[in-house]
């Protein structure tokens, strides 16, 4: 298969693209780096890392930022800013991507455990990944051609745990590798609508 991996130069794409390019061809695209450049707050960009990749058997995102800030220090700027990149930015993926598939192509989106275990200082992550997985869920039946979309909700990693661990305190982190292979289950397998997650 031919695999885009958005965000493929982060630890988490990293370990996607060791997983999924064992098997098959991966274009890497990230905002500084990769074999396309793409900053997903930008619809332009997006259109235009398109019209260079093409006849595409699956996409795969593996970025998204969102601020992590006491509820009571959230204003609307930081909603805004999750809401533009991990969100939106997601979301227009789908938009423009999928046209870009092949028949029975998939799609396959990052949340996380703060969905469903909020944290103090993620009250924006909680509700964007919420976001991200009711979409997914809507898409799901309205793909045409076959194609396939769904989500994997990773804990924090292990490697992560020296930026995020005093946000964490009490989870039980999880190796990168480990969300990497529901990546896989996503990309190779043939569900729809789902949020895979790695607790």
């Amino acid at each position: 298969m031919k695999i885009l991996i958005v965000g493929a130069g982060g630890t988490l794409g990293q370990a996607v693209s060791d997983e999924l390019g064992a098997r098959h061809d991966i274009v890497r695209a990230g905002r500084s780096r990769g074999d396309v450049r793409v900053d997903l707050r930008d619809a332009a960009s997006i259109a235009a890392m398109f019209r260079d990749v093409d006849d595409l058997d699956a996409i795969v995102c593996t970025a998204g930022k969102v601020p992590f800030k006491p509820l009571a220090d959230l204003d609307d700027a930081d909603y805004l800013d999750g809401l533009q990149d991990k969100l939106m930015g997601q979301v227009r993926l789908v938009q423009a991507g999928a046209p870009c598939l092949r028949d029975g192509g998939s799609i396959t989106l990052i949340t996380g455990i703060l969905t469903e275990q909020p944290i103090v200082a993620g009250a924006c992550a909680s509700m964007v990944n919420g976001a991200v997985e009711a979409f997914v869920r809507a898409a799901a039946i309205e793909l045409p051609r076959g194609i396939r979309i769904n989500a994997v909700s990773p804990n924090v990693f292990e490697e992560s745990m020296g930026s995020y661990g005093p946000f964490f305190r009490g989870f039980e982190p999880v190796p990168v590798k480990r969300a990497a292979l529901a990546f896989s289950r996503s990309v190779e397998g043939r569900q729809t609508g789902q949020v895979y997650k790695v607790w």
